[in-house]
């Protein structure tokens, strides 16, 4: 190990000879950057994956990780500290840090609509400025003890204004992250926090402008002035820089990538704004959040922006800004009764400001007094801007390390407790009110057929809308389909912009020059050409939990059956391959608690790769009846598709001796109910066979049959059947014993499989689950209700075999 007496230590050199040559890496700065890097990634995503369980921002696991890097923890062993992070390479690790910490501002810009700001209602403004002005008071009384205590010389004015800053901050990304994670953004106290949060942000931006400027070294004439070079900045930002960069927007058409040329001039243009406000005197992170700000959102020019820089950003480099503010914090200077009682102190007072600023206003706009409280602790949320804050502070010698380390536990604490506090006292889910058609089976046939399909991928719409098409009937009764896409919520930028798209207006793709975008086009194209209503939705949330959204969106919209995709997708060479656990486990919850009948979609490429026009579809679709309420749905199902012209039905009805079904009277009359209305409108297209088969020839009878059938288009089944499993072991159970050998590789076809499972009402209000009730008739979106009118055909009956 490296020691020197000088009180200035020489740079380091870049890159090493090798070990071999005698040379220690940990020595120079290329290496050394590259192992704390790694260090710093290895430990912050290890605290995330292990603070996960308590649903927890991952911010809480970067603080948390840069201080135990720092000398609260392992930083108090000397040889650690010197080895790792010895004095001379922390202006090359703040350098990175900073560099990251630039682009993330652009980032955090990008995310910021000003557009969304403009329609903020009066409400939530009202709150964002109390949740304001009370905490700002309170820092400075708390910052008015911690100068006659700890901070002695500091500036008074400076000093002030910080400690304003700190407690009055509300982190906008962070409580995105937690609103999402508790179900929250999609209600109206979601929608309250998120607007007041961005109000709160804008503030708070500016408020910390202000404090920058007053605690330069010079005379107020000096801070007026940095302040006026800040406005003109803004002014050159918002008069000449936004239509330069809306240029290169609008030269981005839809369709074809965004030129290089345009990509590496943004990039610069940031850093030449971050030059330029360093230059003023009030940090470069301003200048790269105001070029964010103004870069157009309506275009997919700020997604690929996104695109190009978020994952290196915020994986690699931001996380060196935690470890940076870590290295700088000590617990251990927080050490007596009086430090103790300073940190209980700021930690009152930030909760109490903030909380009881945000709840007596929202209590004046009428906001219920549970909801109140809750936004008061969500608004208390703080996160990396706190951060920023608290090391310019440190930085322009406002605060010591003993003040920094409190602000910095304060911060931690007020962030940590924010999702279990709500989750204890906010329980905005209650039962669904009641209703009636549950399943496709039913005594009211002209009632409306409500299906949701849900699909994680665009290569899934052909197939969705393939199926809905075919199965829409020809009666007139509507089918109404609520599209589902699930998104898995990461700590990505581009994640949290999605989810207040979703926000906005429930479809995270209405960008139509975006591939999201032109999935929602593929639906209002076929909502145009048919009679199906459609409407796009969106469940961003953690594979983990996305159940739920499914099953609360299921009831609200009153629907009777739920589509779920498989969870293998179709490869190039005909093998399915599976997407991982977590999608098979979606499957499996949704099945368990579904509030009606559910189906489970192997999409083997019903239809080919592109939407069938109605006029133009031809299907084979075999349904295998061995008995039993899965299938009874089946033939409920089986019979609107019957009705379309182009699709053709063979059911095959199996009857074991001895007899397993428990209700044999009850299928008796399924068939003959299904081969009456389908005598009504087939012309041939309806073939029906039935098969009695003894114990001991039942497999054999079961897979011969379906060999016969497997040129068919598409395969409907029970879930549970009369049927023993027919292969020996299978990792789809939820498909049940027939459904699972179809989706097998044993079974080669090219043939899709719909798995229906009928709801139970004996099992109906067991879930844990609970949903919101809305209002489902405003969320419809109906294009046309046009029937198009077809022959009535006749019955064709098979041979009984």
């Amino acid at each position: 190990m490296e020691a020197t007496n000088s009180s200035c230590p020489s740079p380091m050199k870049a890159t090493s000879e090798g070990a071999w040559q005698g040379n220690n890496p940990l020595h120079f700065a290329l290496p050394l950057i590259i192992l704390q890097i790694c260090l710093v990634v290895v430990v912050t995503r290890s605290l995330a994956f292990v603070l996960r369980p308590l649903r927890q921002p991952r911010v809480i696991a970067e603080i948390i990780g840069g201080i135990l890097l720092g000398p609260s923890a392992l930083g108090r062993s000397t040889k650690f500290l010197d080895s790792v992070f010895p004095d001379r390479s922390l202006t090359v690790l703040d350098t990175f840090a900073n560099i990251g910490l630039l682009f993330f501002l652009f980032l955090v810009g990008l995310e910021l609509d000003l557009r969304a700001l403009r329609r903020t209602g009066r409400s939530a403004v009202a709150i964002a400025l109390a949740g304001i002005s009370l905490p700002f008071v309170l820092g400075i009384g708390t910052s008015v003890v911690l100068r006659s205590t700890v901070v002695k010389d500091a500036s008074t004015g400076p000093l002030l204004v910080f400690m304003g800053v700190a407690l009055s901050i509300t982190a906008f990304p962070v409580l995105a992250r937690i609103l999402a994670e508790l179900k929250l953004l999609t209600t109206d106290l979601g929608r309250m926090a998120m607007s007041a949060a961005a109000v709160n942000d804008i503030a708070a931006w500016i408020l910390l402008a202000l404090a920058i400027a007053l605690s330069g070294d010079g005379s107020p004439l000096v801070s007026l002035w940095v302040l006026l070079s800040g406005a003109a900045f803004v002014t050159f930002a918002a008069l000449l820089l936004r239509p330069l960069l809306t240029w290169m927007a609008h030269r981005s058409p839809e369709g074809e990538p965004v030129k290089e040329v345009y990509i590496c001039a943004t990039l610069t243009i940031v850093l030449a704004a971050g030059f330029v406000t360093d230059t003023i005197g009030i940090h470069a992170l301003f200048g790269a959040f105001i070029v964010g700000v103004i870069v157009p959102k309506d275009s997919p020019f700020a997604g690929v922006l996104i695109e190009k820089l978020e994952d290196l950003v915020s994986g690699l480099f931001l996380p060196l800004y935690f470890v940076s503010s870590g290295l700088k914090t000590n617990v251990a200077t927080i050490s007596g009764a009086k430090s103790w009682g300073l940190l209980v102190l700021v930690i009152t007072n930030a909760c109490l400001g903030k909380i009881a600023g945000t709840v007596v206003v929202s209590l004046l706009v009428r906001v219920p007094i549970r909801e109140a409280v809750t936004l008061g602790f969500l608004m208390n949320t703080k996160g990396l801007v706190e951060l920023i804050v608290l090391n310019i502070g440190r930085d322009r010698k406002v605060l010591n390390d003993e003040s920094f380390a409190i602000l910095v536990l304060m911060a931690l604490f007020t962030t940590f407790i924010t999702t279990p506090v709500v989750t204890a006292i906010y329980k905005p889910a209650r039962r669904s009110a009641p209703y009636k058609h549950r399943t496709v089976e039913r005594t009211d046939q002209d009632s409306d057929l409500r299906v949701l399909a849900c699909f994680h991928a665009s290569r899934s719409i052909p197939s969705i809308i393939n199926l809905v098409e075919s199965s829409r009937g020809t009666r007139r009764r509507r089918l109404t389909l609520y599209a589902m896409h699930l998104v898995e919520l990461s700590e990505r930028s581009s994640a949290i912009s999605m989810v207040q798209r979703a926000r906005r207006n429930g479809v995270p793709f209405f960008n139509k020059r975006t591939k999201a975008g032109q999935v929602e086009v593929a639906f209002e194209a076929y909502q145009q050409l048919s009679s199906v209503s459609v409407r796009s939705m969106t469940a961003i949330s953690d594979l983990d939990t996305i159940h739920e959204d499914i099953i609360s969106s299921a009831s609200s919209k009153r629907v009777a059956l739920i589509i779920l995709p498989f969870h293998k997708t179709l490869q190039a060479d005909g093998s399915l391959e599976s997407l991982g656990s977590a999608y098979h486990q979606i499957n499996q919850r949704v099945l368990r608690d579904a509030p009606c009948s559910a189906a489970i979609l192997v999409d083997r490429g019903l239809g080919g790769a592109a939407q069938v026009t109605a006029s133009v579809v031809s299907y084979t679709v075999a349904v295998l009846f061995f008995g039993g309420p899965d299938d009874r749905e089946v033939l409920a199902y089986a019979t609107r598709m019957a009705e379309h012209p182009g699709v053709s039905v063979t059911l095959a009805r199996f009857r074991f001796l001895p007899a397993v079904s428990e209700d044999v009277t009850t299928d008796d009359a399924a068939i003959e109910e299904f081969r009456a209305k389908a005598a009504a409108v087939s012309d041939g297209s309806v073939s029906y066979m039935e098969k009695v088969v003894a114990e001991e020839e039942k497999r054999g009878v079961v897979v011969s049959t379906i060999a016969e059938m497997r040129r068919s288009n598409l395969f409907l089944v029970g879930r549970t059947t009369a049927m023993e499993p027919i292969m020996e072991r299978t990792d789809c159970p939820e498909l049940g014993s027939v459904g699972s050998y179809l989706a097998s590789a044993e079974f080669s076809t090219t043939a899709s499989v719909l798995v229906i499972q009928s709801y139970d009402e004996s099992k109906a209000g067991t879930s844990k689950l609970a949903v919101v009730e809305e209002d489902d008739e405003e969320s419809v979106s109906v294009v046309s209700r046009t029937v198009v009118p077809v022959a009535s055909p006749a019955f064709n009956q098979t041979t009984r075999k």
